[in-house]
């Protein structure tokens, strides 16, 4: 009986010191230092790449070389207002895990305001690539809408407290989504780029783009929101990494070329066009 009492005061005290509130939450990631750089220093890189985009972008005059130019900026705007969220703790909470996985009836810190980020984020990177490789708009607006349902049911299976089971099922739900926008960028896009005349760098920035995105799965499924083997300052860093990678190093190559202004990236008058002006025949 004196055990029973002992493991319930013990219980208490862990529910207890588990932070409730966002200046609480706060605290609790600025006492793990490793944790919080996870985050400033993606603050401190999407200022820097707002600002690299704006002073490379002054002379760019073409509309359709400034809507890319436009769009990789957003990326970083919201990747910026996103990592100030998790900083703050408005986007952190402790979840307790369902019976079945390796933390269970644990209270488990959960990043769901990442999830916030890639899906305002991933639709404007697909933008980017989908009008450097000279796609349509029919093809560009699908990715988005698939991107859009993957980081949907990927914050679901973060959520999910009803089962292991459940939390699985979104995960493959979201990983299916997450093929289609593949199989557009590899097959589809790479194709098209090679009739624009992008080709080269189409083919960096897919591999780049593609490659870290299969790391996000990888993390979900190794870190405290899987089968727990990473624990959260790890899978942190982990996902800043690869937004590191697919998000600003990205953004330089995309702009480093999009400022030279080539004519397989141009629309002249044509605003915001995937494919160049065409002249109208003139009457006789």
């Amino acid at each position: 009986m004196h055990s029973v009492d002992i493991l319930a005061a013990t219980s208490r005290q862990v529910v207890l010191q588990t932070p409730e509130t966002q200046s609480e939450i706060f605290e609790y990631v600025f006492d793990d230092t490793l944790l919080a750089l996870s985050f400033v220093t993606n603050i401190a890189l999407a200022g820097l790449t707002i600002l690299f985009i704006v002073a490379m972008g002054r002379g760019v005059t073409d509309p359709r070389a400034n809507l890319i130019l436009v769009a990789t900026m957003l990326i970083s705007i919201v990747s910026i207002s996103s990592y100030t969220a998790l900083t703050s703790g408005l986007t952190i909470s402790f979840i307790e895990m369902p019976a079945g996985h390796p933390r269970a009836g644990e209270a488990v810190l959960t990043m769901w305001g990442r999830y916030l980020t890639w899906t305002f984020s991933t639709p404007f990177i697909l933008i980017v690539l989908g009008l450097i490789a000279g796609s349509n708009l029919t093809k560009i607006m699908t990715t988005c809408a698939f991107t859009i349902a993957m980081c949907v049911t990927g914050l679901a299976a973060a959520l999910t407290t009803s089962s292991v089971f459940m939390r699985w099922w979104w995960f493959v739900i979201s990983s299916t989504f997450f093929l289609v926008i593949v199989y557009i960028i590899m097959v589809d896009w790479t194709a098209e780029a090679e009739t624009t005349g992008t080709a080269d760098l189409f083919n960096t920035l897919k591999l780049l783009t593609v490659i870290g995105w299969f790391g996000y799965p990888i993390l979900w499924g190794l870190g405290v929101e899987g089968i727990a083997v990473l624990d959260v300052a790890i899978t942190s860093w982990g996902y800043s990494v690869l937004d590191i990678v697919t998000k600003y190093i990205v953004t330089g190559l995309v702009v480093l070329y999009v400022v030279k202004e080539p004519e397989s990236i141009t629309a002249g008058t044509n605003y915001g066009s995937t494919r160049k002006a065409v002249v109208a025949p003139s009457d006789d």
